[in-house]
């Protein structure tokens, strides 16, 4: 039997989107008035006097302020009501610096943080930025997954952040998914959260073996999830001329879901890297229109249920 696709009224009542002035953050049960949580975004400020370590003074687009009173007034309208935020610096102390403005900011429903396991501060910082119940997990990249299938202290770090209930989100190109996998299986009480779906590329040809087979190998590790983001980075056109059309990003969704299904992904932006390619409407219309031809309980799941979740966040 097939899935009944979801109208355009069916998905903005079935996601809250209909009710964007409902309470931000992540609502518990089947409260569908809460609206849509983005997965993924970043904050910095390269007016501070210690500066950032990224983006470069090189690119006009990204390197300003990016704040949240920005990314709200943009999103809201979308119906978004909450975002988890993904680290942009490998510097401990911007830990804290997005852990104080999500203080002030109750759009903010969890932060990513950057910290390196492995390293003989990794538990004494982690154990001083968890107290704080927004810290949600860390990210990092995919050499640090093969370090950690390499040495026991490093997945005794990682051990720590499931012990905490917190979240790996994972940075990884297509050849290293066998990594994630076999990462995810050694450690199976850590929910490992890939990034961009894999950062794979996104053109008319085949899709990479690698990434095929990278993602085949998570399937069979259940406490693997997938954000639905980086599409139109994928396309690599940048200055907004990414493809607006959603059937464009179809073929790769349809292996993604495939694969992980509704109960294994999220919806993330990526904001603001996707300016650079293409405007918050047609990044989350490209997710929409696919995910609505799953029926309204999957779009529920993707675009909040998934998140609340994976993320554990708690409402503000």
């Amino acid at each position: 039997m097939s899935t009944p696709a979801v109208s355009r009224r069916e998905f903005l009542t079935t996601t809250g989107l209909a009710t964007a002035g409902a309470l931000a953050g992540c609502a518990t049960g089947d409260d569908l008035s809460a609206g849509i949580i983005d997965t993924h975004t970043h904050f910095y400020d390269p007016t501070r006097p210690q500066g950032v370590p990224w983006p470069s003074k090189d690119d006009p687009t990204l390197y300003r302020p990016v704040l949240p009173a920005e990314y709200i007034a943009m999103a809201r309208p979308h119906g978004v009501t909450g975002t988890v935020v993904v680290e942009a610096s490998a510097w401990v102390e911007d830990n804290q610096w997005i852990l104080d403005i999500a203080e002030r900011e109750p759009f903010i429903v969890g932060f990513v943080g950057h910290l390196t396991p492995g390293t003989p501060e990794f538990a004494g910082q982690l154990a001083r930025f968890a107290r704080n119940p927004l810290y949600r997990g860390i990210r990092i990249g995919g050499d640090l997954v093969q370090q950690a299938l390499r040495d026991a202290g490093t997945r005794d770090d990682l051990r720590r952040l499931a012990d905490r209930g917190l979240a790996l989100d994972v940075l990884a190109g297509p050849d290293q998914l066998p990594a994630v996998a076999t990462l995810a299986d050694t450690l199976r009480s850590l929910t490992i959260v890939v990034d961009h779906v894999g950062n794979v590329p996104v053109t008319a040809g085949p899709h990479p073996k690698a990434w095929v087979s990278g993602l085949a190998a998570c399937h069979y590790t259940p406490n693997v999830v997938m954000k639905i983001s980086g599409l139109v980075e994928g396309s690599g056109r940048r200055d907004g001329k990414a493809p607006t059309d959603p059937g464009f990003y179809r073929p790769v969704l349809d292996v993604v879901w495939n694969i992980f299904g509704e109960d294994r992904l999220l919806y993330a932006s990526n904001w603001p890297v996707s300016d650079l390619f293409a405007s918050y409407a047609t990044v989350q219309r490209i997710t929409q229109d696919y995910v609505s031809g799953k029926g309204p309980t999957a779009a529920a799941k993707v675009f909040r249920k998934n998140a609340q979740r994976v993320y554990r966040c708690v409402r503000r």
